[in-house]
């Protein structure tokens, strides 16, 4: 990546490297002004490639004329060209405080991992819990429960809401709880009531790794699971807390934070470009 000349625009990049998707966010002199998605595949190094070259030609800019770029996510160290590598915790923890400067207790929910994270004011990491061994407590439960049922995860996510019967489920992994639903469908159980007993399921293993970290002040939540309105409702109740705020543009949250610090380390580099 090229470094930021004294009077022109700073652009830096960060990127999330997910299991599933690669999420990146371009900032120009600080404000959003990209942001891509695009599906990991089995090449996640060129996968990133391919996401950046798109931010690039949106920005009208070159694919190696950003000032700076970070990676951040299971797959950071794949993107040779990032100028530097974060935690997913870290970036969370920077993206959720810039995005709501009130939160204090960051939980992410991707496709395959789940991560809750406590922060101060100023968005450093006080403590974190992961649940990276079993997707049950992530995205990709969801998916295949749905999946299960027939209906599309959007679908999915409304219909638990007009359930009135709690069901529990029992089965530990994603394969034994397609199973337990196979098995309810099978007993006449309406879908809502399956879709309603598969996110109370999921939040309970979500809320236990949010105590562990520690449940303080302001909750927000990211991840692209943040868009399911069941399982949002579900942790909500199942932590007890007056308010469970979604961030906007949820499944970014990890790229911002990335290209937050993208920014300062920039901003750092120009310093000491005038200085010397």
């Amino acid at each position: 990546m090229r470094n930021a000349d004294k009077g022109l625009e700073m652009i830096v990049v960060g990127i999330d490297v997910g299991s599933k998707n690669i999420k990146i966010v371009a900032l120009r002199d600080g404000e959003v002004a990209a942001r891509v998605n695009v599906s990991s595949g089995f090449d996640q190094a060129e996968s990133a490639r391919v996401g950046l070259e798109k931010a690039a030609a949106e920005l009208g800019i070159g694919f190696d004329q950003f000032d700076f770029a970070v990676a951040t996510g299971v797959g950071r160290k794949a993107v040779a060209f990032a100028d530097h590598v974060l935690t997913e915790v870290a970036a969370d923890a920077r993206g959720a405080v810039e995005l709501d400067p009130e939160a204090r207790t960051v939980i992410d929910v991707g496709a395959d991992e789940a991560r809750a994270i406590r922060i101060d004011g100023g968005g450093k990491v006080l403590d974190f819990a992961v649940n990276e061994k079993c997707a049950a407590g992530a995205g990709a439960f969801v998916e295949a429960m749905s999946r299960a049922l027939e209906v599309s995860l959007e679908t999915f996510g409304e219909i638990s809401l007009e359930s009135t019967e709690s069901i529990p489920m029992n089965a530990q992994c994603t394969v034994f709880a397609e199973s337990e639903v196979v098995s309810l469908i099978h007993s006449n159980t309406a879908q809502k009531d399956i879709a309603r007993a598969v996110h109370d399921s999921m939040a309970g293993r979500v809320s236990a790794m949010v105590r562990r970290a520690g449940l303080h002040g302001v909750v927000v939540i990211g991840g692209g699971v943040a868009h399911n309105v069941g399982f949002v409702k579900a942790l909500k109740d199942t932590l007890d807390v007056a308010e469970l705020r979604v961030l906007p543009h949820p499944e970014y949250l990890g790229a911002l934070g990335a290209a937050l610090v993208a920014a300062d380390k920039a901003a750092e580099g120009a310093s000491i470009a005038d200085e010397a």
